[in-house]
């Protein structure tokens, strides 16, 4: 044990060290370097080596983006004007954070960090960043594409972050978001025999679809009006209700329990009453059997519904998945009645002689008790089927 101590407590070193000012500068990670140096001078401002370490990263850390900027506005392309506005924010957030040091000392000598104002620059390179995005989204929405106004709608939403006074930006994000837009439609197709009322087919459209909604996704179950063009229908068909028939099942049973019934006094050969060993009466218990008939009365009735989920595709039209779903109910009561000794049932047999027989539901009734297992099924089948639409 003694020698593993001072092994984990020399990990703990090697391990701390790795991520230190100076192995950052060392792989040529600037930035990381300058935040540790930051972190160390705060607590040490005398500090020499998280000084120099200090100096060297801040300087090729600023030459790197000088140089990049120089680069980009070189090639003197549009969409380069947002890369430069980055770069030129890093180097003001970067003279910022070194700032919160500053003056420093070394070996009484000052360590000098010469201020430069980017806020021009970082003016003039955000507003030519959200021309080229204005500019651009211009551009998108003349495609007819969905993907392409989507796109737009990102174009535009930046514009407006950067600037945020263009003339009808708001519009103009409004617009893209409309036409970027899928539109799912949500219907039931009823095909069986059995034809169930309005309100049960409303019932099963309360799916709570606004869940299921995305950024770029929306789902319906109403028509917003006869202009609206939808991108997807969900169509879900209803092919067969089976409703059995009202069925009864009797079942008796015959239940038997032996209970204590007094005692008697134990007699010996002559007809002596027996006494135990402390003069007292030997007495012994008496049993009797109990006995009574239960007849159970067991009604039944189900319903069963099958169909499938369509999923189907208008540009191009196609369908693009179809799901089995499958739904079912069951209507039960049993009821009971003694015919004999009912102190011979148990707590939950004698409850059930409590009950009595009911009117069976009607076979539209049944329909409606398996709402909700069709509904479920309808819902998991629609969330599944999702990454299909987009």
């Amino acid at each position: 044990m003694k020698r593993i101590v001072p092994f984990i407590f020399i990990l703990i070193i090697i391990l701390s060290g790795c991520g230190s000012s100076k192995k950052q500068l060392q792989k040529g990670n600037y930035d990381a370097a300058i935040q540790k140096a930051v972190k160390q001078l705060r607590k040490d401002p005398k500090d020499v080596e998280q000084i120099n370490i200090l100096s060297q990263a801040y300087k090729v850390a600023n030459d790197q983006d000088n140089e990049r900027i120089r680069l980009l506005k070189m090639e003197g392309k549009p969409n380069n004007w947002d890369e430069i506005y980055l770069v030129y924010k890093a180097l003001n957030d970067r003279q910022s954070l070194v700032r919160t040091i500053t003056p420093l000392n070394m070996n009484g000598r000052s360590v000098d960090f010469p201020y430069v104002d980017y806020m021009p620059d970082m003016v003039s390179a955000k507003r030519k960043a959200a021309d080229f995005y204005y500019a651009h989204g211009d551009e998108l929405m003349k495609s007819g594409i969905k993907e392409s106004y989507r796109q737009a709608y990102a174009e535009y939403v930046r514009a407006k972050e950067y600037v945020g006074d263009y003339e009808g930006i708001d519009n103009k994000i409004q617009d893209a978001k409309l036409k970027g837009m899928s539109r799912v439609f949500v219907s039931i197709q009823n095909s069986s025999l059995l034809k169930f009322p309005k309100e049960f087919e409303d019932d099963l459209l309360a799916l709570d679809l606004p869940r299921l909604n995305s950024q770029w996704v929306e789902y319906y179950t109403q028509n917003l009006n006869d202009n609206t063009q939808y991108d997807y229908y969900v169509n879900v068909n209803v092919k067969n209700i089976m409703v059995s028939p009202d069925q009864s099942l009797q079942r008796d049973s015959v239940i038997k329990r032996r209970i204590e019934d007094g005692f008697t006094y134990v007699l010996d050969n002559k007809g002596n009453i027996m006494r135990d060993s402390l003069g007292n009466d030997i007495k012994q218990t008496k049993y009797k059997t109990l006995q009574c008939a239960l007849v159970e009365t067991v009604q039944s009735k189900t319903c069963q519904i099958d169909g499938d989920v369509d999923v189907i595709q208008m540009n191009p039209n196609k369908e693009l998945k179809k799901d089995p779903i499958r739904a079912q109910s069951n209507f039960e009561n049993i009821s009971s009645r003694a015919i004999g000794d009912i102190q011979a049932l148990n707590a939950r047999q004698l409850e059930r002689t409590k009950t009595s027989k009911v009117t069976f539901p009607t076979d539209i009734e049944m329909v409606f008790r398996c709402s909700e297992s069709l509904k479920r099924a309808i819902r998991e089948t629609i969330q599944n089927d999702r990454r299909f639409i987009y």
